[in-house]
């Protein structure tokens, strides 16, 4: 699962990596950029296969075309990738609907049993370090409110973790090469093909660091969130 990420990047950063513009009416509508703490809900910046060119505002948690309620959106900020040709909801939009979502890191909770029996939980942060900017693989769609309001909105593929991340989580997002973004926005290639493609980031390439709980409350969004902790409550073995 992928619940929380990070873009600390400005505008003009996120352009000149991408080569993509921002639409200037869409600026306003961030939450915000820099985003520390990027939460489903959040309007972030995605690139499509069917505009290229442009960041478009979208919504963390995908709402299907056929949804009556936009609160569908909060049971599906991701989309495992063994069943995206399976599930009603996504079927369609992995055919003709695929995205990147650019991102710096993200974050897990890796759960673990104190000395006097109480349940814990130590938030990691994961990057990729060849990468300074990196994108997750996505779907999205369009769906129209009851004022006839039109809401862009996406979700994240997931997959089985790597390696490097297997201690905290069983999951993680599908992090795209810069090669593999362009296949992946490609409308001429056949979905399953690019969904074959994908497999798990390199463990090598992976980045793991304990951060402070405060990444837990959405309130919290200040550049202090992503500073490494020192002696964390549940330490994990440095693989690489």
């Amino acid at each position: 699962m992928c619940g929380r990420s990070s873009i600390t990047k400005t505008e003009k950063e996120l352009e000149e990596r991408f080569n993509a513009t921002f639409y200037s009416d869409d600026i306003e509508l961030y939450n915000p950029l820099p985003n520390y703490n990027v939460a489903p809900s959040h309007v972030m910046p995605v690139i499509t296969n069917e505009d290229r060119a442009h960041f478009s505002a979208m919504r963390w948690g995908f709402i299907p075309n056929w949804a009556t309620d936009s609160k569908i959106g909060y049971k599906m900020i991701n989309a495992r990738i063994e069943t995206l040709f399976e599930k009603s909801s996504f079927k369609k939009a992995i055919t003709t609907r695929r995205c990147i979502i650019p991102a710096d890191g993200f974050y897990e909770w890796k759960k673990s049993t104190a000395t006097d029996g109480k349940q814990t939980k130590q938030p990691y942060r994961i990057q990729a370090k060849d990468q300074s900017i990196f994108s997750m693989a996505g779907i999205w769609d369009r769906w129209q409110d009851p004022q006839g309001q039109t809401v862009l909105s996406f979700a994240v593929i997931t997959q089985p973790a790597n390696l490097a991340m297997q201690d905290i989580h069983d999951r993680m997002p599908a992090i795209l090469t810069t090669k593999q973004e362009e296949l992946w926005l490609s409308n001429e290639l056949p979905a399953k093909d690019l969904v074959d493609m994908i497999s798990p980031y390199p463990d090598e390439l992976t980045q793991v660091y304990p951060v402070s709980d405060r990444i837990g409350n959405v309130k919290n969004n200040d550049p202090q969130l992503i500073d490494e902790k020192e002696n964390p409550t549940d330490k994990i073995w440095t693989l690489f």
